[in-house]
């Protein structure tokens, strides 16, 4: 199976709400594609959905490193810190997300 399948394979169980079979799938294909953020997000997306937030925030912040104007990521990244008491390092990356419109959006 090809990386686009995978992708897809992984975007599928993300979307049943299989998270951790989506994170499953989804870390061999952010390994080939190390670049491609749509993937990346998504990984990071199922981390935090499964309650694996250090692993969430390591690829959101790879995601910011790779593309400091992603702001979906900033949002991610500010709601993952939240969940994990760390509200003053949560605050910029709110505050950023509320800057570029998305502020008021719901969970990740």
């Amino acid at each position: 199976m090809g990386i686009l399948e995978e992708y897809e394979r992984g975007r599928l169980f993300f979307d049943y709400g299989d998270y951790i079979t989506a994170a499953q799938i989804l870390g061999p294909v952010v390994d080939e594609a190390p670049d491609d953020v749509a993937p990346r997000l998504l990984l990071a997306r199922a981390y935090y959905h499964s309650a694996q937030l250090h692993k969430a925030e390591e690829q959101l912040r790879l995601v910011l490193d790779h593309d400091p104007a992603e702001h979906y990521a900033h949002l991610m990244l500010g709601r993952c810190l939240q969940r994990q008491s760390r509200h003053d390092e949560a605050r910029p990356h709110l505050r950023i997300a509320d800057a570029m419109g998305i502020g008021g959006t719901t969970a990740p």
